[in-house]
């Protein structure tokens, strides 16, 4: 990389940004590209749009603009761009706080700062460009230089929606430096920036007592006073608030719940009139999203209070629950583990898992249908199908909750405990079971988790490690498998020539007599009861085997026991069940012979080659599937 030629690259896109011209020259690009002048919820909503939309299996959109920093809560996201989408037809809502609650750790300040990132990058492409009045600290759309009356005209004739008016410093400046020569102001084009305080501002609250209002809506600059004689000259005067600089961006209210009630009411005429009341002066229209959140206790306390009635009625509250899909539950931690510098140490395969179905189990709340545990409904969730239920029913499952995932395990706290994990001393390698130890020994140290609890989690623990225990037997058992391929296809072609003979209604003939002999209905039992195949359902399987390969000859294909994913595991099962005294000997003994020793060899070979694992938790898992095998 030739980082002096990236440097000048850089300079020349910066350059290319800083367009400077008059308020004429900007008439001309705003009627000839009129998103130009859009408003915030319109830009915010379009950014969002721009970047992609896709729809899952289950018929849920999935936002690009979000998908590779959030997982598996499209619900609350889509109630977000619901808001968007309608404030950006100018409908009432965008008038509205809108209001994210949840549990820690939820990705709430997520969501809020990829909103942030997005407008930064937004604005800095053609599509999202931004023009502002030069010298404005509120960087102020430079259309609110038309005069109220000719507004009308300029909509019907040139498509260009007006709304709001000059600030007083533009204003004063449009009076006494241009004399009214609205044409001349100058223009430029703007990004926004949270660190250099335009177009994104972020408000943290703290000690009531010392906080002063002045952090939202700006103070009087006591330094010019002196020059300009009265303190309603809009010279005398710092626009610098967070509401001011936030105008045409995002404005980010973290735990709005928490401040002083002064604070609300300032965000009273903001959310419903458009205004910020600033010092001596009169309404200033701002126009701007405020996003704001908070978790479960503080909004109930909040909505306990009748003097905050008011601002209630101004929020928009999306819930955002803790994510209930495994598969989206591992996402979030090869994420958060992905930005840690910790490179040397392997994670063995399923820890994540393993890790995540604890998780998940802890959020998820019992149901009254019958047969339903708390594991069936995880793999429901997470898009299995399984014995009595299927997708369709996940609908009901989800409706008939009342508060699943607002409780439980957070993501933050099982990533902690990994963490800890991963850097004890002459650590290599960690494995399912070391991350279920920790997350055990990590409850504890857990302050908000009541003894009840505790022991429900304990109860999870167990759960999700027996959950490992069959996923470590069937991964030893592909890998021995694979060592007895031989033995794999010997089994499947017997079984193919019986399932033909049984559709077919013929004879088989025995290898050795030459006696024609019924097909071997037990050896077909035998396989198709390792995955559930029940007597009622066994012909039409059967058939669907023919079927594949007469479909798989036809262009000209093998059939091989990998072509059909269920006659696969049945395959493998069998010859695992087997194998199993080969396995348990293989795996435990504490002095393998020479041949013991030569298949052990292989199958860490094969577990390293093609699954993922490492010498040291192939040998582990060796052990631990012996170990299983031997109780």
């Amino acid at each position: 990389m030739d980082l002096v030629k990236r440097l000048e690259e850089y300079r020349d896109r910066e350059r290319a940004l800083a367009w400077e011209g008059t308020f004429a020259q900007y008439f001309e690009i705003a009627c000839k590209r009129p998103k130009v002048a859009r408003l915030s919820h319109e830009r915010i909503y379009d950014m969002i749009m721009e970047a992609g939309v896709e729809t899952t299996r289950n018929g849920e959109l999935r936002y690009n603009f979000f998908s590779q920093e959030i997982f598996g809560i499209e619900k609350a996201l889509q109630q977000i761009v619901d808001y968007f989408h309608s404030a950006a037809q100018r409908l009432e809502v965008r008038k509205r706080i809108l209001l994210l609650m949840g549990p820690v750790g939820g990705g709430k300040s997520t969501i809020v700062q990829l909103l942030k990132r997005g407008l930064e990058a937004y604005t800095r492409t053609e599509a999202g460009a931004v023009y502002a009045i030069k010298g404005c600290p509120m960087h102020e759309e430079p259309l609110h230089l038309i005069p109220q009356e000719l507004r009308p005209d300029i909509e019907k004739e040139f498509g260009l929606y007006i709304e709001g008016d000059l600030c007083p410093r533009c204003r004063y400046t449009l009076d006494n430096e241009y004399h009214g020569r609205i044409e001349d102001v100058p223009v430029q084009r703007i990004a926004f920036s949270e660190k250099y305080r335009i177009g994104i501002g972020t408000f943290t609250p703290s000690d009531p007592k010392s906080q002063d209002i002045s952090e939202l809506v700006g103070g009087i600059d006591l330094s010019t006073i002196g020059e300009v004689g009265v303190e309603s000259d809009p010279r005398a005067y710092r626009f610098d608030g967070e509401l001011n600089v936030a105008n045409r961006g995002l404005m980010e209210f973290i735990e709005m719940l928490k401040v002083d009630e002064k604070f609300l009411y300032v965000l009273l005429t903001l959310s419903q009139e458009q205004n910020i009341k600033t010092g001596r002066f009169s309404m200033i229209y701002a126009d701007e999203v405020v996003v704001s959140h908070t978790n479960e206790h503080e909004y109930q306390a909040f909505v306990g209070n009748k003097k905050s009635e008011a601002l209630q009625d101004r929020i928009i509250l999306v819930k955002v629950p803790y994510n209930l899909r495994v598969s989206d539950e591992i996402k979030i931690y090869e994420k958060l583990l992905k930005q840690s510098a910790l490179h040397n140490v392997h994670i063995a395969p399923y820890t994540l898992r393993i890790a995540s179905i604890f998780a998940v189990l802890t959020r998820l709340e019992p149901s009254k249908k019958a047969g339903m545990s708390l594991m069936k409904k995880l793999r429901l969730y997470d898009g299995e199908d399984i014995e009595d239920f299927k997708q369709k029913d996940v609908r009901e499952l989800q409706e008939e909750a009342q508060r699943e995932g607002m409780d439980g395990i957070s993501p933050r706290y099982v990533i902690n405990r990994l963490s800890n994990a991963l850097v004890r001393q002459n650590v290599t390698c960690i494995n399912p079971i070391d991350a279920l130890r920790a997350l055990r020994d990590g409850l504890d140290q857990h302050t908000s988790i009541t003894r009840e609890e505790r022991e429900r989690y304990l109860n999870f623990i167990s759960e999700a490690r027996k959950e490992y225990d069959e996923l470590a037997k069937r991964e030893v058992q592909r890998a021995f498998v694979y060592s007895y391929e031989e033995a794999a296809r010997t089994l499947l072609n017997n079984y193919l020539d019986n399932v033909e003979a049984y559709c077919n209604k013929t004879k088989l003939r025995d290898p050795i007599t030459d006696e024609e002999i019924d097909p071997d209905e037990q050896l077909m039992r035998s396989i198709e009861e390792q995955i559930g195949i029940t007597e009622n359902a066994k012909r039409a399987f059967r058939e669907e085997i023919l079927i594949r390969i007469s479909s798989l000859a036809r262009k000209g294909l093998t059939f091989d026991y990998t072509s059909h994913e269920r006659l696969k595991e049945a395959i493998e099962k069998k010859l695992f069940a087997d194998l199993r005294d080969v396995v348990k000997i293989t795996t435990s003994t504490r002095t393998p012979d020479k041949e013991q020793r030569r298949k052990i060899n292989e199958v860490v070979e094969r577990l390293v080659a093609e699954h993922g694992y490492c010498y040291v938790c192939a040998n582990e898992i060796l052990r631990y599937v012996g170990s299983l095998l031997n109780r």
